[in-house]
């Protein structure tokens, strides 16, 4: 019943920077969980960051800690992602996630609805 669909990715070199769009269409946006997790080739599904139903609580892998920085629109029933100073280890395909709930969830399974992701590659 919700679906979710990423946009914003694309090439850009070591440092540089971008903004990814999650829309969410469906009821009850406002009481969902949003996470943003990436997958490179080769290895598995890995977290990135998460905003609860409000966003005073967020979480953010250690990795993305100061580099990368969540927020949600709930008027335009869309979450962000901006990435900033990308390093090549960032270069993977970007998926919103969302689910009913309160907090920052971090564990894929804990996820119910999936966008089909957005890609960003950094170069050297």
């Amino acid at each position: 019943q919700v679906r979710l669909t990423e946009s914003g990715g694309g090439s850009v070199q070591a440092g540089g920077s971008l903004r990814l769009s999650c829309a969410a269409t469906g009821r009850y946006f406002n009481g969902y969980a949003l996470g943003w997790f990436r997958q490179a080739p080769g290895k598995e599904r890995e977290f990135v960051a998460s905003i609860g139903w409000s966003d005073r609580e967020t979480a953010y892998t250690d990795s993305v800690k100061g580099r990368f920085t969540i927020s949600r629109d709930n008027d335009k029933n869309s979450v962000y992602l901006q990435l900033d100073s990308l390093q090549l280890e960032d270069t993977a395909l970007y998926y919103c996630a969302g689910r009913i709930g309160l907090s920052a969830y971090t564990s894929s399974s804990e996820y119910e609805y999936w966008g089909q992701g957005t890609q960003v590659t950094v170069s050297s």
